[in-house]
């Protein structure tokens, strides 16, 4: 693919150094002059306007709560950390990746009065996905607003974009599943490939498989998908599996690590590292989208994992390092999963937003905060960012667990990294 490369987007980490391999696209580093991160947080109330129904587990409260920590906790100075607001994504972007006949479908079944029943070939209307008046409006404010991430990270004003109310990974070219409509990631990353010719690295270590992302790409050798979450033998959506290699041009470039039910931060954290180092090492990645969803920890209750907030601050900071690596440093963040809203998702989120922004944040909640969202809280609220050690009692069947994980690792690498080794090169 030709490279058509906006200004300002080039190989090579904060030191000036290229990348590892000369690139397909003729691109320019953002600013070397400095070696600290430029960060924008993609955040304004409309996001809100993203909610099925009162009771849907996809809640857009999480998504003010965590902002509102990130605030009180001093993460955001307008300066190097900035907080810009998302647009709407245009037609063209959306049909990118989705068919004209299915945005045409969320677009009539956005208006009041529709008939549910005329959803159910769209995957609408469903229990995970009801259809709701404005649907197209504010799913298409959610894919402008990874959009808008993609485009301060190409152009090189900010290193690193949190989309926070990003991350609809299971949607799919003509299809609404699992809670997303349209595919604010699958746009985003169709607009870099058209627009640059870059190599995209997509991971994903939210609880259930991202399979919507998998799908959009799986012929493309250009981007390579990643994704570690529960097997799909135990949770939604039953994909996932380390066969799933794509297929055509893009075989080798689909990896999947399906982990048991009961896996804890430290067999997580260490096969994330281990196969994350060597997929980029073999297909040197130009920039990196990262779906952070935060189902995996151990009191989320829409998966079976036993995690904790430590999960989410290694995997960004491991993420990072290969981002320095390898693109410049360059990473857009979404969100995602995430349904224990109260107790985990303003701290996971924090926590991912200052990871990734490379500022230190103590443990103490603001106590500011906590008056705010306490009395509408269910639950009492934790008062530290991170769960301490002993916050929850190892799981018994510990070390056959980690051994399980350790087996599926070894065997996707034994398939499919000699695979991606001989089939990546420059495009």
């Amino acid at each position: 693919m030709e490279a058509r490369s906006p200004p300002g987007f080039s190989p090579g980490g904060h030191s000036g150094k290229p990348s590892p391999e000369p690139p397909g696209s003729q691109l320019r580093s953002p600013d070397d002059s400095s070696i600290s991160v430029k960060s924008a947080l993609i955040w304004n109330e409309s996001f809100r306007s993203y909610r099925f129904q009162q009771d849907h587990p996809f809640n857009p409260r999480r998504l003010e709560m965590a902002v509102s920590l990130i605030e009180a906790l001093g993460l955001i100075d307008g300066v190097q950390h900035r907080m810009i607001a998302p647009r709407t994504a245009t037609d063209e972007e959306l049909l990118r990746v989705h068919s004209p006949e299915y945005v045409e479908a969320v677009r009539r079944l956005s208006r009041r009065g529709a008939e549910r029943s005329e959803g159910e070939q769209w995957g609408l209307g469903t229990e995970d996905n009801p259809i709701f008046v404005g649907m197209h409006e504010a799913t298409a404010r959610v894919v402008g607003g990874t959009m808008r991430a993609a485009e301060l990270v190409v152009s090189g004003e900010v290193d690193r974009a949190f989309a926070i109310a990003g991350g609809l990974h299971h949607a799919h070219r003509d299809r609404a599943s699992g809670f997303c409509v349209y595919s604010d990631l699958g746009a985003a990353i169709a607009w870099i490939r058209e627009t640059t010719g870059a190599r995209v690295m997509y991971i994903d270590y939210d609880a259930h498989h991202g399979d919507g992302v998998q799908g959009l790409f799986y012929s493309d050798p250009g981007v390579l998908t990643l994704s570690l979450h529960e097997s799909g033998r135990f949770l939604f959506p039953g994909t996932g599996f380390i066969d799933e290699l794509g297929e055509g041009e893009g075989y080798g470039f689909s990896l999947n690590v399906p982990m048991e039910p009961q896996t804890e931060d430290d067999s997580w954290i260490g096969i994330y590292r281990e196969i994350l180092g060597e997929a980029a090492a073999a297909f040197r990645p130009e920039i990196i989208v990262l779906q952070s969803g935060v189902d995996a920890h151990v009191l989320d209750p829409l998966a079976h994992l036993r995690c904790t907030t430590r999960l989410f601050e290694e995997s960004v900071r491991i993420t990072a390092e290969v981002a320095e690596e390898y693109c410049g440093g360059r990473m857009i963040v979404t969100g995602g999963g995430g349904y224990a809203i109260w107790r985990v998702v303003p701290r996971a989120w924090t926590l991912v937003w200052a990871t990734m922004t490379g500022q230190t944040v103590k443990d103490p909640i603001p106590r500011s905060w906590l008056d705010r969202w306490e009395e509408e809280s269910p639950r009492m609220l934790p008062e530290l960012l991170r769960d301490p050690a002993d916050s929850f009692p190892p799981v018994p069947r510990r070390t056959e667990i980690e051994a399980t994980n350790r087996r599926t690792l070894e065997a996707l690498k034994r398939t499919a990294l000699p695979l991606l080794n001989n089939r990546s090169r420059p495009l």
